[in-house]
């Protein structure tokens, strides 16, 4: 049984390890398969440090698999995520795909018999090294929730949100790197007195609910995590974590810290607007460290959400093997290669965070820095999911709910009775 209590601290994010890599074989569920080509969907960049590592990936498979073909389709994350039901519901289902993971995501796609359970292959192929705390959003029990249970999914990455800044911007206005909420705020104040947005939102999509959740955790404590994303108690919405971070962010609109045409603003627009200097600050993920890197143009770095000890943050995303899957020993197969160190090795240089590379092989020293802010956030236990994980539906909701934020087209209180009841009403479909 998982403890309720998450402890970060136990993922080997750069421990050596080596994962049992299972020969080729025949498996019962893959008679519908023609055994030649794998189908592989996934959502990243081809920069990205993901997309560099699966790129590698491919290769290795196709070399290890004499006469059978990678089949590979990119895919947005809006596309798989609102697809995905349907898609894996058909005949048309790919072998392997990567899909978010959490509650709402794998654990919903569970519970409606999409996904392949995996626990036998985990165990025999060793998947189950992988730390605690990673294993987490890959188990899900009867109900969907994360943490115990069958394995779904497996993750092959880390990430957690945190703030890019650009040092060419910061020293032209003599703006210090924060290191509190007040410090960020005036460091916010600085440059809106100068004419500049301080920060780049995507309101449209992830990004700007990311935001709301880091104010929420400015005011929280691991027993508010433990309750809102695995039901271990009860959430106030109305208490001093949500209503801190709505009347903030409110309030971050209306001081000029987020531009008020940001609730159009799609993630990919507001990234690409960053690496273009058009804006100080980014607050988002780790999956943009390997972009930034080849296409910022200018001197960047990265610091944690001033004075918080909790972040948004898990496991990557997972590949998961769908249900209708035709040749699921492939795709098998393909996991075990995306788990060896030398592709986690290559992950971490190129920008990601590995969770089973050897810290010898990380030369490159921004993926140093990436890495080391992510053993600070996982050694103090600091990882707190994703805010829209806790109930299906709920992404959209708190889309919805930050978009009224940034257009002042509701108040603070009633966006939290609006981001209240869909979570409430989830639990009481699960009796909780």
């Amino acid at each position: 049984m998982f403890t309720s209590r998450i402890r970060a601290g136990t993922i080997a994010v750069l421990a050596a390890a080596s994962l049992v890599l299972a020969a080729c074989g025949a498996d019962s569920d893959d008679s519908a398969g023609d055994g030649n080509t794998l189908r592989l969907w996934h959502y990243e960049g081809p920069n990205s440090a993901m997309g560099i590592a699966w790129a590698e990936a491919i290769k290795q498979f196709e070399a290890s698999h004499p006469g059978v073909k990678v089949q590979f389709e990119a895919k947005g994350f809006e596309q798989i995520r609102q697809s995905a039901n349907m898609i894996l519901n058909s005949d048309q289902a790919p072998d392997i795909m990567e899909y978010n993971k959490g509650n709402a995501s794998a654990g919903l796609l569970a519970t409606q018999g999409l996904l392949t359970d995996l626990s036998e292959e985990a165990g025999k192929r060793g998947w189950d090294k992988i730390g605690p705390s990673l294993q987490t959003t890959s188990r899900y029990d009867d109900k969907g929730i994360m943490g115990d249970g069958n394995w779904y999914g497996v993750p092959n990455y880390a990430e957690y949100v945190m703030v890019y800044y650009n040092k060419d911007l910061f020293a032209k206005h003599k703006v210090q790197v924060p290191t509190t909420l007040a410090e960020f705020e005036a460091a916010m104040d600085a440059f809106v007195k100068a004419g500049v947005t301080p920060l780049s939102v995507g309101g449209a999509e992830y990004p700007a609910q990311q935001i709301l959740y880091e104010l929420a955790l400015t005011k929280a404590d691991r027993s508010f995590v433990d309750s809102f994303q695995l039901y271990k108690g009860k959430v106030d919405f109305k208490g001093p974590e949500f209503t801190h971070a709505a009347t903030t962010f409110a309030d971050w609109v209306k001081k000029g810290y987020i531009a008020e045409n940001s609730a159009g603003i799609k993630a990919e627009d507001m990234g690409v607007a960053f690496t273009q200097g058009k804006f100080p600050m980014v607050i988002s993920g780790s999956w943009w460290y390997g972009r930034f890197v080849a296409e910022a143009k200018f001197q960047w770095g990265t610091f944690l959400f001033p004075g918080n000890t909790l972040h948004p943050g898990s496991g990557g995303n997972l590949w998961v093997v769908p249900k209708n899957a035709k040749n699921k020993s492939l795709a098998y197969d393909f996991i075990d290669i995306t788990m060896k160190p030398e592709i986690q090795n290559l992950l971490g240089n190129s920008g990601g965070v590995p969770v089973l590379a050897d810290p010898a092989a990380i030369t490159d020293a921004k993926s140093k820095e990436l890495i080391d802010n992510f053993s600070k956030v996982s050694s103090t236990d600091g990882l707190a999911f994703y805010p829209d994980w806790p109930a299906p539906g709920y992404y959209d909701v708190l889309v919805a709910g930050v978009q009224h934020l940034i257009n002042g087209t509701k108040s603070p209180e009633a966006v939290l009775d609006e981001i209240a009841k869909p979570y409430d009403d989830n639990l009481a479909s699960l009796g909780k």
